[in-house]
């Protein structure tokens, strides 16, 4: 088992990810923690391919190259840091691909397939809410978007459909999977909660504990 601890955090565009990290990011810093916030893609020549051209590749092209770019990313980068010793929080992984790639019509299965032999997060967070506090908030933003899946009419109710579905999945496949609803909350408090999992595990990982996914249980539910 490696050092480090290794934590993906996926959701709907519009559920506040981008708040949340952050606030994560500033939390585990203040505490002194080895953080190493990453994303996916990844900032690699593969990924910035990817970036530019999710509206002209569909399907199996481009749900392979998405897991090209990712097994790039866990043996350059992501490896690297848990051997030493960091806490790596990526923003999005396997699980959005469970999600965006359905929106090209490839199963589930399919998708796991193309991503067999990837490594396992420590904690693989889903951050959720209503599709119409996500619609509300895209709204917000004034509706502008890059990415056609966003675009989708009915991207906020298909995406929270199929996050659901990616929680089923991932759990029977024995992934440690941690909801968190934003719904109710803004987008800082729910990063609060998510550096207090992270906190508990590292400081487990730290002493050698691996009976930490109790703890995790307990605290989706306050």
């Amino acid at each position: 088992m490696r050092p480090g601890l290794f934590v993906s955090v996926d959701g709907p565009g519009g559920v506040g990810k981008s708040t949340t990290l952050a606030t994560v990011t500033e939390i585990l810093r203040d505490q002194k923690v080895p953080i190493h916030a990453t994303t996916e893609p990844s900032r690699s020549p593969i990924g910035n391919l990817i970036r530019a051209s999710t509206n002209s590749h569909r399907g199996l092209a481009l749900a392979h190259l998405v897991a090209g770019d990712r097994h790039h990313h866990v043996t350059t980068e992501i490896i690297p840091r848990l051997d030493a010793g960091d806490v790596v929080v990526s923003d999005r992984y396997i699980p959005s691909s469970l999600v965006l790639q359905r929106f090209d019509a490839i199963t589930i299965p399919t998708i796991l397939e193309i991503n067999a032999g990837l490594l396992q997060p420590d904690l693989a967070v889903i951050l959720t809410a209503a599709p119409t506090a996500i619609a509300a908030r895209m709204a917000a933003r004034g509706g502008v978007t890059n990415s056609r899946f966003e675009r989708h009419p009915d991207a906020a109710c298909l995406e929270t459909s199929y996050y659901q579905d990616a929680v089923a999945a991932l759990t029977e496949v024995g992934w440690p999977v941690s909801v968190l609803d934003s719904t109710a909350l803004p987008g800082a408090e729910v990063g609060r909660m998510l550096a207090e999992q992270i906190l508990i595990l590292y400081a487990q990982r730290r002493n050698g504990d691996l009976s930490g996914q109790a703890d995790i249980a307990d605290l989706q539910h306050r």
